[in-house]
C-alpha cells in the first residue's frame, strides 16, 4: 500500500536545484529558484506560454498542456488539452489528477470519435473514482490522504471549439478584442465554487437545507462546515464519504454530526462556444494569481507585451503585488523560500494560449505540432517528505 502512494508523491518531485540557479532546457522548460517557467512554445492552435512559481513547502499546484491526438484513434480528433490542478491538504491528488486525467479524457472521446461536454465530464468522474481507490487502499496506514484534494481547471480546443470545464476557484479568462473600440476585454469563462461568492453559499446551502451550518464564517472566511473554501473539488473524501470522515482521521478533520449524501461535489461546470476570430488568447491559472491580479489587468499585461514570456510576466506582477501588500521590496519577497513564502502567496500557475485563427479554424483533424509538458517546482528530498500540509 505504501508503494502505492510513494509513487505518487514521486509523479510530483523533481531534482533540488539551488534557490538562485538557473536550470534546465528550452524543451522542458527552465527553473529560477522557486520559478518555473517555459516561455514560449507552440501548440496545434497557435503560440503558448507557461509558469509556476512555488510557496508552499511542497508544491501543490500542478499543470500541463497537451496538444495533438485527444484520443487513441488515427482519425483524431485533434486539438489541444490545458490542465492546471490547484491542490490542498497536500499534493497527492493534484499529481494524480496530472497523471490521469488526461488518459481518462482521451480514453471516453476516443469511445465517441469526438470531443464534448459529456467527454470532459466522464473524464472528471474517472479521475475522482480513481483517486478514492487510492484513499480507500491507503486508509489504514495513511488516514489524512481522506483530507487531500485539488480544484480542477481544464480547457480544451477541439475542431473550432472551445470546452472549459472547472471545480473550485482556478479561472479561465479570454481576451476579446473589440472591434469598434480596439480595446481587448478581459471575459471570464470559467464558474467558480467558493463559498466566499455568495450565490455559491446560497445553492450549496440549497442542496443541504437540512443542515444550517453547511457553511461557516470562520475567523472571517466562509469556509464548507468551517473546514474548506471550495464545495467542489477533486478528492477531499472526507467531506464526501462518512466512511473517511472518522478516527484515525485528524480530530481537526472530522466532523461532529454524521453525514448521509456528500458535501462537496466533484461534478464540473462546464462552458462551451465556438472559438471567434477576435478572441485573441486564453489565460488559465490557479486562484493565487487571482487574489492579485482582477481579469482585465491580467489580459492587458498579455496584450501589452510581447508573447514571450507572458506567464512569467503575470507571476511577476502578482508577486509585485503580494511584495505591495506587505510594504516590501520584490527583491526581498524573492529571497525568502519555500514553506515560509506561504505566508505571502500561494503557489502561482499560469497557462496563456494565444489563438491564431487560421489554425483554430481548421478542422480537428488538423495534425499540428504535438506537445506534452507539464509544469515543475522546486521539491524536497523524499527523506524529508510530510506529506501533508495545510488545509485550504
Amino acid at each position: 500500500m505504501i508503494v502505492t502512494l510513494m509513487n505518487l508523491l514521486r509523479a510530483c518531485w523533481r531534482p533540488s536545484s539551488n534557490r538562485h540557479a538557473r536550470t534546465g532546457s528550452d524543451a522542458t522548460g527552465r527553473q529560477d529558484g522557486l520559478l518555473w517557467y517555459k516561455d514560449t512554445g507552440q501548440h496545434v492552435n497557435g503560440d503558448f506560454s507557461m509558469a509556476v512559481v512555488q510557496a508552499n513547502n511542497l508544491l501543490e499546484d500542478q499543470c500541463q498542456i497537451e496538444s495533438g491526438p485527444l484520443s487513441f484513434l488515427d482519425s483524431g480528433p485533434y486539438g489541444t488539452f490545458v490542465g492546471v490542478y490547484d491542490g490542498h491538504g497536500g499534493p497527492e491528488t493534484a499529481c494524480y489528477i496530472n497523471d490521469n486525467l488526461f488518459n481518462h479524457l482521451k480514453r471516453f472521446a476516443s469511445e465517441q470519435n469526438s470531443m464534448s461536454a459529456d467527454v470532459l465530464k466522464k473524464a472528471y468522474e474517472a479521475t475522482e473514482d480513481g483517486f478514492f481507490s487510492i484513499v480507500t487502499k491507503q486508509w489504514p496506514v495513511k488516514p489524512q490522504i481522506a483530507a487531500v484534494g485539488s480544484c480542477c481547471l481544464v480547457g480544451v480546443i477541439c475542431g473550432g471549439m472551445l470546452y472549459v470545464a472547472n471545480v473550485g476557484d482556478s479561472r479561465a479568462v479570454l481576451g476579446k478584442h473589440v472591434k469598434a473600440t480596439g480595446e481587448v476585454l478581459a471575459v471570464q469563462l470559467s464558474a467558480e465554487h467558493n463559498v466566499s461568492i455568495e450565490s455559491v453559499r446560497k445553492e450549496l446551502q440549497s442542496v443541504h437545507p437540512e443542515d444550517r451550518h453547511v457553511v461557516v464564517l470562520k475567523h472571517n472566511v466562509w469556509r464548507v462546515k468551517g473546514l474548506i473554501q471550495v464545495c467542489r473539488s477533486i478528492g477531499d473524501a472526507y467531506l464526501k464519504k462518512q466512511e473517511f470522515n472518522r478516527e484515525p482521521l485528524y480530530a481537526k478533520f472530522r466532523l461532529r454530526e454524521p453525514f448521509s449524501k456528500p458535501i462537496l461535489s466533484s461534478e464540473p461546470s462546464i462552458c462551451v462556444q465556438p472559438i471567434q476570430p477576435h478572441d485573441q488568447f486564453l489565460i488559465f491559472a490557479s486562484d493565487g494569481l487571482w487574489e492579485h491580479l482582477t481579469n482585465q489587468e491580467a489580459v492587458d499585461i498579455v496584450q501589452n507585451n510581447p508573447r514571450s514570456g507572458s506567464a512569467r510576466r503575470l507571476i511577476k506582477s502578482a508577486l509585485l503585488g503580494a511584495a505591495k501588500k506587505r510594504e516590501m521590496r520584490y527583491s526581498d519577497l524573492k529571497k525568502i523560500d519555500r514553506g515560509v513564502r506561504r505566508h505571502f502567496h500561494d503557489d502561482i500557475t499560469v497557462i496563456i494560449l494565444f489563438l491564431d485563427s487560421s489554425l483554430v479554424s481548421k478542422a480537428s483533424t488538423y495534425r499540428g505540432p504535438a506537445v506534452s509538458l507539464k509544469g515543475a517546482g522546486v521539491s524536497l528530498r523524499s527523506s524529508t517528505l510530510a506529506p501533508y500540509g495545510s488545509q485550504m
